[in-house]
């Protein structure tokens, strides 16, 4: 009886045990588990990066071979460290540093001990490799640009950091994901699933085939490809213009809120991001406090909109019925805030809404701004209507674009003066230069392309995006499909129309007309401070200019911004007229005009803060100056 009692636990426990194995291997396995077993190794197969093209099918991103030293540091045994620090190009210190960093990561999972080696540093270092147990060669690619433009939209990748990996566990060290632009907002689509190869080891270490004869491995998928709605061909010619110039140049189609061009300059080119020099040259960029190429003008830069905005309230006015085209506005050089008076450039005179805009009255706008409030008992609520109007166009908040950064720019409202002034203890002289766009308005310049999109469209808009095609088919996405509506109806659109026609016509920017195409436009100037030894001082005026084109039917709506660039027609007014002839006609056939906006810089206007008020900026020829701001700065 003992015999069968003992027999029969022993039976038990032996189908327990192999009970329970049984399910620890079918039903609760998972290839985590693998990773746990030192036998084992997991080894990557990293696909294609999705290639990125421009609206009409041209290249603007593919990939280029390249080649990661990977290492498992258990694995790690003696070697010629010297040797095989010269193979790599790198210091002993380095080596450390690298070797050490694994270990902390996972002395028995493989990380990228050096990344990135070129087709010919490959070709000198995989014959040597069987002589450095431990370390392995991995093939992966690396972006290659068949443009040295559109950095700030396409961004860039980098190897994920410890944020990264505790934030989304498909990646693992040494991988790369999108840092900025499209590639940061499309990594998803982008970047594809990478397979994996686990590989069964012995006793000694040495690979002996695949884990379960490959049953657990996966093939890579290779990252799909996008169509940008970025013209390749608007977008570098419009960054040639802007050499030695800052600021930002957005263009729009008004029909679908596609984004043609989004410029910012200065910029770099978007190689200078990719392989071994990434690094370095991201830290000259970074540190660059000066010019700030890395900060995207285009869509970053809040600044004063000017004389733009002058069409804005005329459109507020003509809805509120406090005016209407005939309206008329006695200007006498200028405009009084009680017995300041404050300047005009438009020749003095009686104005109509027609002409105060094509000839940029103050005088005719100050006026207009302070009948929309006298309409209202209360200055409150003639504000709240102002500004409910104001963020009808997109003005004051995050436009919805699919890029992964911004600034919302600042419409402001009651509260907002009410902490400056005291509640009911303001009132509309004291925000009078909200009138003509130079008081606590700001703008950043993609917002003033898609107000000028909305006016091109007599009343609404579609929002501004990037990304037109995913495997050559057409997405569709309702935020950017159905049209936003903005506060005004749309039979007051056709004067202000008219007016900003004239502005090429017969205004403020009659000498940039182009042949055969009809635009409405409008200039601007902003003033421009800044301090210089803790006093504040004026420097040259922001040139802005706004246009859409053909005006019965129109293809194209931007904005450009040029700091420092004088009056609005004089860099800003040329560049975007230069712009609209390269998109609409495909060539320029004012060539004197493109020489001098090709060849012509502002970095002598950069100059001035850095040179002290003692420098007499009025008695210097700058003229004659077209050196880079370094040198200027040193020379001086």
């Amino acid at each position: 009886m003992k015999k069968l009692l003992l027999s029969s636990i022993i039976v038990i426990i032996a189908i327990t045990f192999l009970g329970r194995l049984s399910y620890l291997q079918i039903f609760t396995f998972s290839p985590d588990q693998v990773l746990e077993d030192p036998a084992i190794k997991r080894v990557y197969d990293y696909p294609e990066r999705g290639y990125i093209y421009d609206r009409n099918g041209k290249l603007l991103v593919g990939n280029d071979p390249a080649y990661d030293v990977m290492v498992i540091p258990r694995e790690v045994r003696q070697l010629d460290t010297l040797e095989f620090c010269k193979l790599l190009g790198i210091d002993k210190e380095k080596f450390k540093k690298e070797l050490r960093k694994a270990r902390i990561y996972s002395p028995r999972l493989p990380s990228v001990f050096v990344p990135q080696l070129s087709k010919e540093d490959y070709a000198k270092l995989q014959e040597k490799m069987r002589h450095y147990k431990g370390f392995y060669i991995q093939k992966r690619s690396l972006r290659y640009y068949d443009t040295k433009s559109a950095a700030n939209v396409l961004g860039y990748i980098s190897e994920v950091n410890e944020r990264d990996l505790a934030k989304n566990p498909y990646y693992v060290q040494g991988e790369l994901t999108g840092r900025t632009g499209v590639e940061k907002q499309y990594e998803d689509i982008l970047r594809g699933r990478k397979g994996v190869q686990y590989i069964q080891k012995d006793r000694f270490n040495r690979d002996i085939g695949k884990y379960k004869d490959g049953m657990m491995d996966t093939l890579p998928e290779q990252g799909m490809e996008i169509n940008i709605t970025i013209d390749k061909t608007l977008q570098e010619y419009g960054e040639k213009l802007m050499h030695g110039k800052r600021g930002g140049i957005v263009a729009l189609e008004p029909a679908t809120g596609e984004i043609l061009a989004m410029i910012s300059g200065p910029t770099y080119d978007p190689a200078l991001l990719v392989g071994r020099e990434r690094s370095k040259n991201y830290s000259k960029l970074h540190y660059d406090s000066i010019a700030k190429p890395l900060f995207d003008r285009s869509i970053l830069a809040e600044g004063s909109p000017g004389s733009p905005f002058k069409t804005l309230n005329a459109l507020v006015a003509l809805q509120e019925g406090v005016i209407n085209p005939n309206t008329t506005v006695q200007c006498y050089n200028g405009f009084y805030v009680g017995r300041k008076k404050r300047g005009c450039h438009c020749g003095g005179g009686l104005r109509r809404l027609n002409d105060g805009i094509y000839k940029s009255c103050n005088a005719y706008f100050a006026a207009t701004f302070r009948k929309i409030y006298e309409k209202f008992e209360t200055t409150d609520e003639g504000m709240d209507v102002w500004e409910k109007h104001m963020k009808s166009f997109g003005l004051g908040q995050y436009l919805g674009y699919d890029l992964p950064t911004g600034k919302k720019g600042r419409i402001p409202s009651k509260e907002y003066y009410d902490k400056w002034y005291g509640d009911n203890r303001w009132a509309p002289s004291y925000i009078i230069s909200n009138s003509i766009g130079q008081g606590e308005v700001a703008v950043t310049p993609i917002q003033l392309a898609n107000m000028t999109a909305a006016i091109a469209n007599r009343g609404h808009y579609f929002t501004p995006h990037i990304l037109k095609k995913i495997d050559g088919k057409n997405i569709s996405i309702p935020d950017y499909v159905e049209p936003k509506h903005t506060t005004i109806d749309k039979q007051h659109f056709e004067p202000v129309v008219q007016g900003m026609a004239e502005v090429y016509e017969k205004g403020t920017a009659r000498y940039v007309q182009i042949p055969d195409i009809r635009i409405a436009g409008k200039t601007g100037t902003v003033e421009n401070f800044t301090k210089i030894d803790s006093v504040r001082v004026q420097l040259t005026d922001h040139s802005v200019f706004v246009a859409f084109a053909p005006v019965e039917k129109p293809e194209i709506a931007l904005a450009v911004y040029i700091e420092n660039g004088y009056y609005g027609s004089r860099y800003a007014g040329h560049i975007a007229s230069l712009l609209i002839e390269k998109y609409l006609k495909g060539e320029i056939s004012r060539t004197d005009l493109e020489k001098r906006m090709l060849e012509r810089t502002l970095e002598y206007e950069y100059a001035k803060p850095y040179l002290g008020r003692e420098f007499k900026i009025n008695e210097y020829d700058w003229s004659q100056h077209s050196k880079p701001l370094e040198e200027l700065i040193s020379r001086e």
